[in-house]
């Protein structure tokens, strides 16, 4: 049964249940282009880096079909400073050819701003990206919630997050876009923060980005096990690193364990951020996933 929350507006609306997809669990690997952030032709390309290891959106694209992923994840850091539809529009058209589908973007925002001007601003920038994001046929943005901000209690801010995610998640819906909060830190470090969010949202084009690698809880993956049903899309990390404990190898054979047992429908994306060179790890990681995924 649906119980009430609370909205910052006063008015109460039912809370978010679980998707509750019907059927068995389908993962599609893709790969985020995050994994390869070094080595990206940007207006400030990164020091000593060689220019033939360079690459662009359309060479990542290739990449992804090469390697035989079923989704590539264009993260929106690494297209052009002068972007318009054409170029979009041009992705779209090379993702096609090349018979992989663009499983969605990402983001960089912060929704604890109090209302006025910074607020508006970040509402805008990721309604532009939803308005991009339709034009690639990219069905998924990944949105952050933020930082606490000073003189906030940790209330006030996630109410404050709560309204801004609806504001956009009732845009994002009239483009048809999913819209997926990460458990990326700040106010949403903890499982409990980020489903009180999740579940405040009412909208049923909002769900949960889930990394598996950002929760430094003393239990990462039960956290992630709870929090695996409100998935719209998941970023699979190669390490994790429980409260008080070093960084170290996750057990990715587990973590694929975990979304199938929640029945989970839809993209698995490898977002590389461990210290080796992604164009030697990536590879043999793609394949593992893949092993995992097609049991």
């Amino acid at each position: 049964m649906l119980s009430a929350v609370l909205l910052p507006t006063g008015s109460p609306v039912r809370a978010m249940e679980p998707l509750g997809r019907r059927g068995a669990a389908r993962l599609r690997l893709s790969l985020a282009a995050y994994s390869f952030r070094q080595f990206f032709k940007t207006p400030s390309p990164p020091s000593g880096v060689a220019a033939e290891r360079l690459i662009d959106l359309f060479q990542f694209i290739d990449y992804c079909a090469e390697h035989g992923c079923e989704g590539t994840e264009l993260t929106s850091y690494y297209f052009p400073a002068d972007l318009d539809d054409a170029y979009l529009l041009r992705i779209r058209r090379h993702a096609f050819l090349r018979g992989i589908p663009i499983s969605g973007t990402a983001v960089g925002n912060t929704f604890t701003w109090p209302r006025g001007a910074k607020r508006d601003q970040e509402i805008a920038h990721v309604k532009r990206w939803i308005d991009r994001a339709a034009v690639m046929g990219a069905p998924h943005i990944r949105i952050f919630a933020g930082n606490r901000q000073e003189g906030m209690s940790l209330a006030e801010s996630k109410a404050i997050c709560i309204e801004t995610i609806a504001e956009c998640c009732e845009y994002a819906g009239q483009k048809g876009v999913f819209l997926g909060l990460e458990n990326h830190g700040g106010i949403v470090a903890e499982p409990d923060d980020l489903l009180d969010i999740v579940r405040a949202v009412e909208s049923p084009w909002f769900g949960i980005n889930l990394d598996t690698g950002n929760f430094h809880t003393a239990d990462p993956y039960a956290d992630l096990a709870r929090c695996a049903p409100y998935a719209v899309n998941v970023q699979v990390k190669v390490e994790i690193q429980a409260r008080g404990q070093p960084k170290g190898p996750a057990d990715l054979a587990r973590l694929v364990q975990l979304v199938r047992d929640c029945g989970y429908q839809g993209y698995v994306a490898l977002e590389y951020e461990a210290p080796e060179d992604p164009w030697v790890a990536v590879p043999p990681v793609l394949r593992q996933l893949r092993a995992l995924m097609t049991v």
